[in-house]
């Protein structure tokens, strides 16, 4: 037996059967430690218990250590490899290369087996990272604790005196009350340090002799520490470690009082799901529900997905840097790796999204944009899977045609087909759990009724319809439910309903042009983007644009907007002969509405109640007692309504791993998000950002 699986069987020992399916078990793990182990680790939960769905987050500090990592998980690969003569885990070393871990700071979340494994891997300072989770939410006044991590494993390469009690809190501050830990010390001086400070913050020694270094210790103290009953919730008044674990927890929860990260109504794994949308979030959305076995129902106003902004036949993906690197920055770096994942899980499973990572050429078009890009490539060191400065002559060979302009490139970045992207990822989710969707459903209202959600339909005066759930109260309308929770993910109608007509979010129109491939275009070989973008040919066609008209009044074809969408690409590239190839005459054009948000970050969580923030502002405002009052009272929401949009032009870049974090916090589970990333994403952020500082609305 492995070392990890040894550990991995002895863990398994300490949880009842009865919650085999039904909950997932989620560890953590310092340091990356070898990527055998890791494959044994996958096989064993594969083989032994293959309907549990295991979390595995992995903490590691330096990150060259990734690419000592990558090395040994390519050697897997190798026909000298003893894991080649095992073709499930020859495949799994496969899926771990192809998911390619980027040295990039925060959380990279990688989804295998339908979600029945997930790793989440940290890098950076592990105690930062530590510090920015935010543990599951808080109900009647005690931590629910079956989300939190359950055993921690110490990698033998952590070396002990870089353990402290600091970091022992925050790794206890995330574990359940009857968490373990386990560790490789080379001596007995360092495994007494370790066992030290487990002992100081109430985590429980597991002990295994397959692990070389660790004894069973002679002195029971330690071994008494183990907890062999894990639905236990009593605390005894003299166990201080558990109530200091409880009390940190408190603390995190309500230091971030206005920004709400609040569980589903009745999580209890019954009940629908409603969701009001049909593009990348809502169908997104419904695969990372169904990939934890929800029911969900979606009501979409079209006749098929994808008919809004998600409609595009070509769509740019690749990061949104900044200059600072800062939360906004780490976002669009995390989403895009995230959406290349998912993406290439779909493909796959054989589901058909047209797409290519041909990379993303990035230049100036002015003096001002040019300087901006030069501020954001020089600002930082860019990890070169995500961006590195391109110079003139390697810009022309990299695109195929010419550019002669410096400028970023993105070499992970390409294209994807947005409605074909969107299609598949309800099609997964329709096979993994109950997952349906009623097309045309103009749904004109929402409303809550004792804790429950309704939706009211637009019907034909001669429409009848008592099916199940459905009431039929006038000619004019239908009422749909009740849902415990529902979540509003449609896109340009994000503002339709009276429960959100607040959020500032605001429409810009789209035209994308569909250009013929022909002569000098059909070697353009990257995505290009500049004033406006361009993208390599596709079934005998480009697609460049697009236009930007701010709250438009139609959404029909524009001559004026195909025009300025070859000015754009003109304005760009000055006398290039190439542009001439660029046609636009066949007035060939798709146009959408793209919900933009004044920071440029998606809105993700608890939707707010806003009328009732209004009304508490006029009471507690511009004084030293109101920022108090802002910051320990819990933010208004409406309680099981949630928002999921305000994506803008990047949708499939930001929007998979938005869904992703929604459905965790659905499910009650660690967020795979940094606490500041969480604020910055909350829909409530514009009015909160204010009222915690004393300023006016």
């Amino acid at each position: 037996m492995s070392k990890l699986t040894g550990h991995l069987s002895s863990i398994f020992t300490l949880f009842p059967v009865k919650n085999d399916a039904s909950q997932t078990l989620t560890l953590g793990q310092l340091g990356l430690g070898c990527p055998r182990l890791l494959v044994s680790l996958w096989h064993y939960l594969r083989k032994n218990s293959p309907s549990r769905a295991v979390n595995l987050k992995i903490f590691e500090s330096h990150f060259d250590t990734l690419a000592d990592f990558n090395l040994k998980l390519a050697s897997l690969a190798s026909p000298d490899s003893r894991l080649t003569q095992d073709d499930e885990q020859s495949t799994m070393v496969e899926a771990l290369l192809r998911a390619d871990i980027v040295a990039i700071e925060g959380c990279q979340r990688l989804i295998f087996d339908d979600g029945r494994f997930i790793l989440d891997i940290y890098l950076g300072s592990t105690q930062s990272q530590l510090q920015q989770i935010a543990p599951t939410s808080v109900k009647n006044k005690v931590a629910d604790d079956s989300a939190l991590i359950a055993h921690w494993s110490i990698t033998e390469k952590i070396e002990a005196d870089s353990l402290d009690e600091a970091s022992f809190w925050q790794m206890a501050k995330l574990s359940r009350d009857n968490a373990t830990v386990s560790f490789s010390a080379p001596d007995r001086e360092e495994s007494k340090h370790i066992a030290a400070l487990a002992q100081t913050v109430g985590l429980g020694l597991l002990l295994d002799t397959t692990v070389p270094g660790t004894q069973k210790a002679t002195d029971s103290k330690f071994a008494d520490t183990i907890r062999n009953d894990i639905d236990s919730n009593d605390i005894d008044s003299n166990d201080i470690p558990l109530l200091e674990r409880r009390a940190l927890r408190h603390a995190q929860s309500d230091k971030f009082q206005y920004c709400p990260i609040t569980a589903a109504n009745n999580n209890d794994g019954k009940g629908e799901i409603a969701i009001i949308g049909g593009g990348v979030a809502s169908t997104h959305l419904a695969l990372s529900l169904a990939q934890r076995n929800k029911k969900v129902r979606i009501f979409c106003s079209d006749a098929s997905f994808a008919q809004q902004a998600s409609g595009n036949k070509q769509g740019a993906v690749y990061p949104l840097l900044t200059p600072d690197n800062g939360h906004l920055s780490h976002y669009f770096q995390q989403g895009f790796l995230f959406s290349r994942r998912r993406l290439q899980a779909l493909i796959d499973d054989e589901f058909t999204v047209s797409y290519d990572f041909c990379g993303v050429l990035q230049t100036g078009f002015d003096a001002r944009s040019s300087a901006r890009l030069d501020k954001i490539i020089n600002g930082q060191s860019w990890n070169e899977k995500m961006a590195y400065l391109i110079d003139a002559a390697s810009a022309t060979q990299t695109a195929g045609i010419d550019i002669d302009k410096a400028g970023i490139y993105y070499p992970l970045g390409g294209w994807i087909c947005p409605h074909e992207f969107t299609r598949a990822a309800f099609d997964k989710a329709a096979r993994l759990s109950d997952v349906t969707v009623e097309f045309n459903a103009d749904i004109t209202r929402i409303e809550q009724k004792e804790g429950l959600w309704y939706l009211y339909k637009r019907v034909d005066d001669n429409h009848t319809d008592f099916t199940d759930n459905h009431i039929q109260e006038a000619s004019q309308e239908l009422e749909i439910g009740p849902f415990a929770n529902l979540v509003l993910a449609n896109g340009q109608g994000l503002t339709q309903f009276k429960q959100s007509e607040k959020l500032p979010a605001t429409g810009f129109r789209g035209q994308v042009s569909h250009i013929p491939s022909r002569n000098a275009l059909t070697k353009l070989s990257t995505v290009l983007c500049s004033h406006g973008y361009l993208t390599p040919g596709h079934n005998k066609f480009h697609c460049t644009g697009a236009s930007y008209v701010k709250n438009p009044t139609n959404l029909d074809y524009c001559a004026v907007e195909q025009v300025e969408n070859l000015h754009k690409i003109k304005h760009s590239y000055v006398d290039k002969p190439w542009t001439e190839d660029v046609d636009i005459t066949g007035h060939s054009a798709r146009v959408g509405v793209r919900m933009v948000t004044r920071d440029h970050a998606p809105m993700m969580g608890c939707a707010p109640d806003t009328n009732l923030m209004l009304t508490q502002y006029e009471q507690h405002q511009h004084t030293k007692e109101s920022i108090k009052f802002w910051k320990e009272t819990p933010a208004p929401t409406h309680k099981g309504l949630f928002i999921l949009g305000g994506l803008g032009s990047r949708g499939i870049t930001s929007g998979p791993l938005a869904a992703e974090a929604l459905a965790a916090q659905l499910c009650g589970e660690i967020v795979p998000l940094s606490m500041p990333m969480l604020e910055m994403l909350n829909p409530n952020r514009f009015w909160m950002r204010k009222l915690i500082k004393g300023k006016a609305l």
